[in-house]
């Protein structure tokens, strides 16, 4: 903990004496407490993510089921890292995006609090911080809100680099019933075309976990860059329309339940979308500067958090891919 003005101004007018005793201030029992969670929860989120990447890179490792696994548990949990320290990376770099911002700002808030999660896919549900104070004026509920995106999605370019150097172009089997179909953010398209090319009819990229890491980490992104109440994108939106924002939150909401006919993967983050509306309601919180526009700095900021969730944003995350039998 830091001290304020007021308690640095005796200690810099008056040193102590080398035959004066010292008091330090013990740290209080509550924020033992409370970084023992962060601990705990962070502690967890490894293990998961580890069991999921140790899945992963066994998928990987059998190239779509055309030959056996090789090698044993204890070698597979250790390239369970890959994925692991990826979207680790990830997540922390963008919750820690937010939380510095809010240290710049002097605004209260606690350190990223990450998710385990037994889920097949990712074995994580991200990760947060609480900010336990208002936000008192526009730019600072902005350059909070776009620091956790920024901050994610530069970290997020060399995982995806790394991982497409890392995954391979391989056979499909005859049978591709039941295999999972990703879909690609335009960033991800990208860079997956000029490190493989277009795959030959029969053939498809098998994405080594740490490109896996890297697409969940830019779909990640995407979802917290909508444009909708206590999302990040629902700051940016906030600090640049104001109350117009509210408007931008019904549309977008809108706009999700229609993505829930395009693709049945959008169902469980409308669902939760609308429970957040609910419980808080669809006009953000105001700043106290609620009509003052942003400078043209952050206006342009604002034009790249659009164009980040453009690259990012995928139409159908995850489908259920199968060609049949072939003969």
């Amino acid at each position: 903990m830091g001290f304020s003005s007021s308690d640095t101004s005796d200690f810099h007018s008056r040193a102590p004496s080398p035959l004066e005793p010292v008091y330090v201030s013990p740290v209080p029992r509550r924020h033992r407490r409370a970084i023992r969670w962060h601990l705990i929860l962070f502690l967890l989120t490894v293990t998961t993510t580890i069991l999921v990447g140790a899945e992963h890179f066994a998928s990987f490792s059998i190239d779509f089921g055309s030959r056996d696994p090789d090698g044993s548990l204890p070698y597979f949990l250790l390239n369970g890292l890959w994925y692991s320290a990826s979207i680790l990376a990830i997540l922390g770099a963008h919750e820690f995006g937010h939380y510095f911002a809010c240290r710049f700002y002097g605004v209260d808030a606690t350190l990223p609090y990450f998710l385990p999660a037994p889920l097949p896919l990712t074995g994580t549900l991200g990760a947060f911080i609480r900010i336990r104070q208002p936000i008192a004026s526009k730019r600072e509920l902005f350059d909070i809100g776009i620091a956790g995106p920024i901050a994610g999605f530069i970290v997020a370019i060399p995982v995806l680099l790394v991982g497409m150097s890392l995954s391979r172009v391989s056979a499909l089997p005859a049978d591709t019933t039941g295999f999972f179909e990703l879909g690609e953010p335009l960033l991800f398209r990208a860079v997956a075309w000029l490190v493989w090319g277009t795959p030959a009819e029969g053939y498809s990229l098998n994405l080594h976990p740490m490109a896996f890491a890297a697409w969940f980490g830019l779909l990640a992104t995407a979802l917290n860059l909508f444009p909708i109440g206590q999302l990040d994108g629902g700051h940016i939106s906030y600090a640049v329309f104001g109350r117009k924002s509210t408007l931008v939150t019904l549309a977008t909401v809108a706009s999700l339940i229609g993505l829930t006919f395009v693709s049945s993967s959008w169902i469980v983050w409308t669902v939760l979308t609308v429970v957040m509306l609910i419980a808080f309601g669809p006009r953000h919180p105001p700043t106290i500067d609620e009509h003052v526009p942003l400078d043209l700095t952050r206006r342009r900021l604002a034009v790249l958090a659009l164009i980040m969730f453009i690259v990012c944003f995928t139409p159908t995350p995850i489908e259920v891919f199968s060609l049949g039998a072939r003969p």
